[in-house]
C-alpha cells in the first residue's frame, strides 16, 4: 500500500543565505527539502530524489537556471519548476515557459507568495505516461502540462516500475505495446503498487491490439483513447478520471 511522504522540494541558488532562508521556511511547512549551490551538484540530487518542486536561481555561475531546469526535465519528467530571479521581464518569462517552468517569482521573495505557489504546484494532478516514443510524450507532456497537471513520463516498464514505487499517481496513460512487454503488463503493476490510481490504456493499433485492450478494461482498466488522439475527448477524459 502506498504511504503518503511529504512532498519534496529542491532548492537551487547559489547564495548561500538564501538556500538557508528557503529551507528553514518549507521545512517549517513540513516539506522535505534540499539544497545545492550550483547546477552539478543540483543533478548529483535530482538522479537520486524524484522531487515534486524545484525552486531554481535564474543566475547562477556555469550553468543557469534554465538549462538546469531542461537537464532536470530529461531526468525527472514530473518535477515542477519555479524560476526564481531578480531580473523578471517579459522576454526573462517568454524563455522560462519555453524551458517548461511553471512560474517566475521575484527576488526579494516574498515569502507569502512563494508558500502559495507551492501549494498550488503540489495541488496539481500526477499523470504518468508510459509510451516508448519520446516525440509522443513530449507533446502529450505540453499539452497536460499547459492544462495543469504534473507529468512524468516512463519509456519502459522498468522506468513505469520505479516511478510508481517513488510517487502516487492520479491517473496513467499506458501504451498497449512496449519494448519489452504490454500495456497490460503496467496495469497489473498499477493495481498492486497504487490502486487507487486510474488508468487509460493508448494505443495506434486499434483493430491488432482490439482484444487485448478489452481484456484490460475488463481487468480493471478505465478508458481507452486511441491514436492519432481527440485532444479534447483524451483531455477530457484524463479530467474526469483525476477528479
Amino acid at each position: 500500500m502506498m504511504t503518503t511522504a511529504p512532498a519534496s522540494i529542491l532548492v537551487v541558488d547559489d547564495e548561500p543565505d538564501t538556500c538557508a532562508n528557503l529551507s528553514d521556511i518549507l521545512g517549517d511547512q513540513g516539506y522535505r527539502v534540499d539544497v545545492a549551490y550550483d547546477g552539478p551538484s543540483a543533478l548529483e540530487l535530482v538522479k537520486s530524489n524524484a522531487y515534486d518542486l524545484a525552486l531554481l536561481d535564474l543566475k547562477m555561475p556555469g550553468m543557469d537556471g534554465l538549462e538546469l531546469y531542461r537537464r532536470i526535465k530529461k531526468l525527472r519528467s514530473g518535477t515542477v519548476a519555479i524560476i526564481v530571479t531578480a531580473y523578471a521581464s517579459s522576454e526573462t518569462a517568454k524563455a522560462v515557459f519555453d524551458a517548461g517552468a511553471w512560474q517566475i517569482l521575484s527576488k526579494p521573495v516574498e515569502f507569502s507568495r512563494l508558500l502559495a505557489l507551492v501549494d498550488e504546484a503540489l495541488g496539481q494532478p500526477l499523470v504518468m505516461i508510459v509510451d516508448d516514443d519520446p516525440d509522443l510524450c513530449d507533446t502529450l507532456w505540453d499539452v497536460l502540462r499547459e492544462q495543469g497537471f504534473r507529468v512524468c513520463i516512463a519509456h519502459t516498464i522498468a522506468e513505469a516500475e520505479e516511478r510508481l514505487i517513488a510517487k502516487s499517481y492520479q491517473v496513467l496513460l499506458i501504451d498497449m505495446k512496449l519494448p519489452t512487454g504490454s500495456g497490460r503488463d503496467v496495469l497489473h503493476l498499477v493495481q498492486q503498487s497504487d490502486p487507487a490510481a486510474r488508468t487509460v490504456l493508448i494505443t495506434g493499433h486499434r483493430v491488432e491490439m482490439e482484444q487485448s485492450v478489452e481484456q484490460a478494461l475488463a481487468e480493471g482498466a478505465d478508458a481507452a483513447c486511441y491514436k492519432p488522439f481527440d485532444v479534447e475527448h483524451l483531455l477530457r477524459t484524463v479530467k474526469q478520471l483525476a477528479e
